[in-house]
């Protein structure tokens, strides 16, 4: 049967301090298996401020930018790199608003997020962003191309 027929995306997705604190990588990661989306990198890290500075270097002017970073690095973060199609804008559509108040029921942010400024996760919001964040937090070497037995992504329910 070969390859997929559609062009495979790549979007990295972090669980914040406070999804790991409260047990939520279990949660997120079923939900993109889910999905049928690939795992292709996955690493737990205390996430370092020059990392952080340029992961969020858009932020740097607002006001709420310092808490930002010293709420990133209080603790660890999971960061994880997703494969599959669409990849990038399904797994926007997973996580919901970025304020709980508007996440919708049945997203990740819906159901786990307690106040915008902990809110559980992160996912790349463009293509072009996935791949700049993806070389930010991750090496190629430590990123796997392997074989998924013929499954191919975004064919199961969510």
């Amino acid at each position: 049967m070969g390859g997929p027929p559609w062009p495979q995306e790549r979007t990295l997705v972090a669980v914040k301090p406070d999804g790991v604190q409260r047990r939520l990588v279990g949660t997120v990661i079923q939900r993109f298996e889910r999905r049928g989306f690939k795992l292709v990198g996955m690493k737990m890290l205390q996430a370092p401020e020059s990392i952080l500075a340029e992961h969020y270097r858009d932020l740097q002017r607002k006001p709420f930018y310092p808490a930002l970073i010293s709420y990133m690095s209080s603790g660890p973060v999971v960061a994880m790199v997703w494969e599959g199609h669409n990849v990038v804008h399904i797994s926007r559509a997973m996580i919901g608003h970025t304020d709980s108040k508007e996440a919708a029921p049945g997203t990740i942010r819906g159901d786990f997020s307690v106040h915008i400024s902990r809110n559980v996760i992160h996912a790349s919001d463009s293509v072009d962003r996935a791949q700049r964040e993806i070389e930010l937090w991750f090496q190629s070497s430590e990123l796997l191309n392997w074989a998924d037995g013929g499954h191919h992504s975004s064919c199961y329910p969510a």
